[in-house]
């Protein structure tokens, strides 16, 4: 039988092997390291053909009574079960504020701005990217939190002053004729340099604008492909993994046309479960891009992990 002293062959192994051993197991106890807070990345930058994607987290917020916004016509058991199915609460939320850069190799075009100039500019900031270096602004549509970030904090002087403006012509024409104080502050100053866009416009060489109505009059959303790869910016086509993807009928407070929303719902995520194309959503858990798969009535949202690592 084996004895469990250290033997003193084993004791010179161990002091040849682990030389530093008795100056570690001999030093004093330091204070604890003081708690940093919780933090993320503000990009995550991968390969799609010969484009450069970049997603920025231009802010992210918790809110309460989720319901009172998400799953309008299921009744508090329904999102109850739903959200605990998905282990997430069913009384708070988390959002997230997701432009996206995307480089072509002859143009810098940026999707959405964010709810204000500053939070976008310090995610391209850490992306190793200016404002003024942009060449091209899409706007998927024109609620404030897609739009708040065209103008600088003195609310007069545009954020991306070298860019040319993308947007569909539908949408555009909706807010210019209501009384929208975002769009006549940050877009109505722009319109000289406005491009507008109907289904199937095109942005730039492989970036094709897609009608996505209802949550907006005019949503658009839009496909990128280069080298045979494609991937789906969809904006704010559904606002939440679960309880907009997994029930593409519940109703959405910010949905301008609510039923025309599900619709466009389950046919842009139909279709991209269909083809297994990946997408880029603006308030999906960031860095805001995944890929669904059909499930029932709904979609079963998968993250992206890895797979665009292999792109590159």
């Amino acid at each position: 039988m084996t004895s469990p002293t250290l033997s003193r062959r084993s004791a010179l192994f161990a002091a040849a092997s682990f030389p530093f051993m008795p100056a570690l197991m001999a030093s004093p106890a330091r204070a604890a390291a003081e708690m940093q807070g919780t933090a993320m990345p503000l990009f995550n930058r991968f390969k799609l053909g010969g484009f450069e994607v970049t997603t920025l987290l231009a802010g992210t917020r918790t809110s309460d009574k989720p319901q009172e916004t998400f799953g309008m016509n299921a009744t508090p058991e329904e999102f109850a079960a739903a959200s605990a199915a998905a282990f997430i609460p069913a009384d708070k939320t988390q959002n997230f504020f997701t432009p996206t850069l995307v480089n072509t190799g002859t143009e810098l075009v940026l999707f959405d701005t964010g709810l204000a100039a500053e939070g976008t500019g310090a995610a391209l900031s850490a992306a190793g990217v200016a404002p003024e270096q942009v060449d091209v602004v899409v706007l998927t549509h024109m609620h404030g939190d897609h739009i708040g970030g065209l103008m600088a904090a003195d609310g007069t002087t545009p954020t991306y002053a070298n860019a040319r403006y993308v947007t569909g012509a539908i949408e555009h024409n909706h807010w210019a004729g209501a009384a929208n104080e975002g769009f006549d502050k940050n877009v109505k100053p722009l319109n000289d340099k406005i491009t507008l866009l109907d289904d199937a416009g095109s942005v730039a060489s492989g970036i094709t604008a897609m009608a996505a109505f209802g949550h907006s009059p005019g949503h658009m959303t839009y496909m990128l492909e280069s080298n045979g790869q494609r991937l789906a910016i969809t904006a704010d086509t559904a606002n939440h993994y679960v309880w907009s993807l997994a029930y593409p009928d519940w109703e959405v407070r910010f949905d301008a046309d609510k039923a025309a929303a599900a619709a466009t719902r389950k046919a842009v995520f139909g279709m991209l479960a269909a083809d297994k194309v990946p997408f880029i959503g603006y308030h999906m858990p960031f860095p805001g891009m995944g890929y669904v798969e059909a499930n029932g009535a709904g979609f079963r949202y998968v993250p992206a992990s890895y797979q665009m690592l292999l792109n590159g």
